[in-house]
């Protein structure tokens, strides 16, 4: 549609310009270099806001848009109407013959622009503007928020514990704050406000509050990243972290392999004195942490998986997904571990239900086996069961939220 406009175009003339002060202009300026949102969507957005303004508060249903000037300050509400033939409604259109009073130049099907600014505008468009910029202030603040955060999702953090509320602990991460909810905080680890702590970032979403960022130290992820802060070589790309399994605050596995055959994955891991690892598990408040050599051969890796137990052989069931170990008599309970753990962390590990056996509870069996007709019950052993998957870090990917 053709607009038209001529110099004066309807324009009230006389009076003091209505506008905004050179201090505000100023600011608007400032904001840009400051906050990196351009005078231009800045000003657009105080003009919808000033349309809307005009609106609600002189109970105008006319067509209306207004313009502010950047340079000056001024600002004008101008009614839209179009040209027509003849007028069925004033407040959208204007005839031909009206218009042309005000230009000549005018035709039907272009769009006059009549100034209609109230004289007592002036205070309620600063108040508009005002509120408009700190409105931007705080939406571009929270997208910078979110995308520094969201770009670090599986990742760590440093934060200092500000309060408690209830069994919530808000963490300040310098930007923001982030809520550290019960279900994700280390079981027996008491936190005091100014405790700095590292954290791991599961998930950050957009919400009409701003950014929601969602903390854990539970997650086995957390690890993974602190390993890589201690390791040169997992930082390096020497050592890669295959798999974890987790029962926070008291014990973790970490299976890890080498892709250089100089390159010792476990003692890499370890570190001298074991320096490197204790530093992993004094962030994490004393949680026990077994290193692991991960393996092609999917025996030998479960029988590494029940470390600090030696396993004596290790045998593969792989329809039934069963994996039956023999270790040496004496190390039978350490294999299992108190309650199953580490039977448990071993079959979450590996992805194998694992069946442990002593030494003399295999033979006793093998040798009951080997008279016919003799059916005895199986001596008992320790058994984990299937794994579902929970915690666990496979071929080098995140675990799961």
């Amino acid at each position: 549609m053709n607009v038209g406009r001529g110099p004066t175009a309807g324009r009230k003339s006389g009076g003091k310009p209505k506008g905004v002060n050179a201090d505000f202009l100023q600011a608007l300026a400032q904001i840009e270099d400051e906050k990196g949102i351009s005078v231009e969507a800045l000003k657009e957005a105080i003009e919808l806001a000033l349309v809307s303004a005009y609106r609600r508060n002189f109970g105008s249903a006319q067509n209306v848009k207004v313009e502010l000037d950047t340079d000056t300050g001024e600002f004008h509400v101008l009614a839209l109407r179009h040209v027509v033939e003849e007028a069925a409604d004033s407040r959208s259109e204007i005839s031909l013959a009206a218009a042309k009073e005000m230009d000549p130049a005018f035709e039907v099907g272009q769009e006059v622009q009549t100034e209609v600014t109230p004289r007592d505008f002036g205070r309620i468009a600063a108040q508009t503007a005002k509120q408009v910029v700190l409105q931007r202030i705080r939406e571009a603040e929270r997208g910078v928020i979110f995308e520094e955060f969201s770009n670090r999702e599986g990742d760590i953090v440093t934060g200092v514990v500000q309060r408690q509320e209830y069994r919530n602990f808000f963490v300040n991460l310098g930007k923001t704050e982030a809520v550290l909810s019960p279900p994700e905080q280390i079981p027996g680890e008491k936190l005091r406000p100014g405790d700095r702590l590292k954290i791991y970032i599961v998930e950050v979403r957009k919400t009409p509050k701003g950014p929601q960022i969602y903390l854990s130290r539970t997650h086995p992820g957390l690890v993974k990243r602190l390993f890589e802060l201690e390791v040169p070589e997992i930082h390096d790309g020497l050592v890669e972290i295959r798999a974890i399994s987790r029962e926070p605050g008291s014990r973790s596995k970490v299976a890890v392999a080498s892709l250089d055959p100089n390159v010792d994955p476990v003692g890499a891991c370890v570190g001298a004195k074991g320096v490197r690892v204790q530093a992993v598990v004094r962030e994490l408040k004393g949680e026990k942490i077994d290193v692991i050599p991960w393996s092609d051969d999917e025996a030998e890796y479960v029988g590494n998986a029940l470390r600090p137990a030696k396993a004596v052989s290790a045998t593969l069931e792989p329809e039934m997904k069963v994996a039956r170990v023999v270790v040496p008599d004496y190390q039978l309970s350490l294999a299992i571990g108190r309650e199953g753990q580490n039977a448990r962390l071993a079959a979450k590990l590996t992805g194998w239900r694992i069946d442990i056996r002593s030494e003399s509870q295999a033979n006793a069996l093998a040798e009951a086996a080997a008279e016919p007709g003799d059916e005895e019950a199986e001596p008992g052993g320790g058994e984990a069961p299937a794994p579902e998957g929970e915690g666990e870090v496979r071929d080098g990917q995140e675990p799961p939220a």
